[in-house]
């Protein structure tokens, strides 16, 4: 049996040739035109069948969503739309398909439904678009810390640490839960447990990547991360992917030199190499546009959104800066804001994030220097007493995209902010033994990568660029 070739590859093949492909069956016309995909591209591959010399039988088998082994000749193609097709010699099915219960029929189908039966999305346009791009982003991450010489650290999934304060974690047991052991107090007995304490499933890399970043100087982390936050909104998942680097000897200016270096990398990379997919889906979201009201509609195309983060150095200004601007806004002044800005110490929503990008300086936002009552213990503290080194990049459309710090190193300082954040101590003593043996000042951010892919691919709802989204009530699949 000649050998597959795969279908993206097939438009750059030589006429007169013979080649062998396999796919699915996205359409059949005429028992005469099969559209072929196998996934490596967006565009179909055209076969011509012989249908008078084929058998029957096996033409009936041709339907929506089967498999099929083909051998053919590549020929100049008479039809619009492909410059070559696949004159068929010899059809096999590999796997049969009922197209009368079979979900993905030839039409549109909407992205709602196509959640319901995610194991079969991918073989559609836009979800095929996406996650190629998402292979592409993830590719181009791992390709650009490789290339400045940082180490991939495979920070723990099961942890005894709530690295956010958070307090949304999902519990990791062994006992049975019918008779749970219990102490004299009536509290869990934990040391029957498997790990012999109260275990859960990470929140974030960040404080095991720091230990590494305090002996490797540079390292990165990217894995799955989860949050028990009972939420249904289109931005929230319960299991989703951080890429976190966590850099020794850097301050608050080269946490967000390296940020804004990443970000451009990325992007670049995706427009370099997923043009196809991006034009399909620039495409897509343009038509979903059109039925939102005006006001809603995003005013940027998907790939002028991607060049516009790519055109110009990010604007860099305080959060103390950054209220200024919103009081005194027209959108505040008039009402406009669901939350007012009206002090010192608000917690910005998106819809302050997006107006300073796309309305005040047009261009990607970095925040720095916020409230310490609004960030993590772990943020080091200004001189002023007031203010942390935390950064936010902020992004059209989307708002904050990473958010990150430079790292309270002092131990004194970060004992005091972990007593007042209520942090145990006792129990993150190996995290504090890195300020007590060679301490240094470092640096570090986290970016959810599914924000990133939502940013690129244009994609709406964050469900939509994960291939199996985790979210209250569902974990099919």
């Amino acid at each position: 049996m000649a050998k597959r070739t795969r279908v993206k590859d097939i438009f750059t093949g030589r006429i007169g040739q013979e080649y062998r492909v396999m796919g699915w069956v996205r359409t059949f016309r005429n028992n005469q035109f099969i559209a072929l995909n196998d996934g490596s591209c967006l565009a179909n591959l055209q076969v011509v069948v012989d249908f008078e010399n084929t058998d029957p039988d096996l033409l009936k088998r041709i339907t929506t969503g089967a498999s099929l082994s083909i051998l053919g000749n590549l020929i100049a193609s008479q039809g619009k739309g492909q410059s070559v097709e696949l004159s068929a010699t010899e059809i096999t099915v590999l796997g049969d398909c009922d197209a009368e219960i079979y979900p993905l029929q030839p039409k549109k189908h909407s992205l709602e439904f196509l959640r319901e039966i995610a194991h079969l999305r991918f073989r559609t346009n836009t979800f095929s678009a996406v996650f190629r791009v998402r292979h592409a982003l993830a590719y181009a991450i791992h390709k650009f810390f490789n290339d400045r010489n940082f180490v991939y650290l495979h920070s723990p999934i099961i942890t005894g640490s709530d690295a956010e304060g958070a307090g949304e974690m999902f519990q990791v047991t062994t006992l049975d839960l019918n008779k749970v052991p219990k102490n004299d107090d009536g509290s869990i007995n934990f040391k029957k447990d498997f790990f012999a304490k109260a275990t859960n499933l990470t929140v974030s890399g960040q404080l095991e990547a720091e230990l590494g970043a305090l002996a490797l100087s540079d390292v990165y982390t990217f894995g799955p991360t989860f949050r028990a936050e009972n939420s249904n909104t289109s931005r929230h998942l319960a299991e989703f992917w951080m890429i976190e680097p966590e850099v020794a000897f850097n301050d608050l200016n080269d946490n967000m030199d390296l940020a804004e270096d990443m970000l451009k990398y990325l992007i670049s990379y995706a427009l370099d190499n997923c043009a196809e997919d991006l034009v399909f889906l620039e495409q897509r979201l343009t038509e979903e546009e059109k039925v939102k009201p005006q006001q809603e509609r995003s005013e940027m195309a998907l790939t002028e959104k991607l060049r516009f983060c790519l055109d110009q150095p990010f604007e860099r200004l305080t959060y103390t800066e950054a209220i200024e601007i919103l009081k005194n806004s027209t959108p505040n002044k008039k009402g406009k804001f669901q939350y007012p800005i009206e002090k010192w110490g608000a917690d910005l929503q998106s819809e302050h994030e997006r107006y300073l990008v796309e309305k005040h300086f047009k261009k990607p936002v970095i925040l720095t220097n916020y409230p310490k009552e609004i960030k993590a213990f772990y943020m080091r503290m200004d001189d002023d007493g007031k203010t942390v080194r935390a950064m936010d990049v902020l992004f059209p459309g989307i708002g904050e995209i990473i958010g990150g710090s430079q790292r309270e190193e002092r131990y004194d300082v970060l004992l005091s902010r972990m007593k007042e954040m209520h942090i145990p101590a006792e129990e993150m003593s190996w995290f504090l033994d890195t300020r007590r043996f060679g301490t240094v000042p470092h640096a570090g951010f986290g970016l959810g990568f599914e924000r990133l892919v939502q940013f690129v691919t244009g994609m709406t709802n964050i469900r939509d660029v994960i291939p199996f989204p985790r979210f209250p009530g569902n974990a099919e699949f």
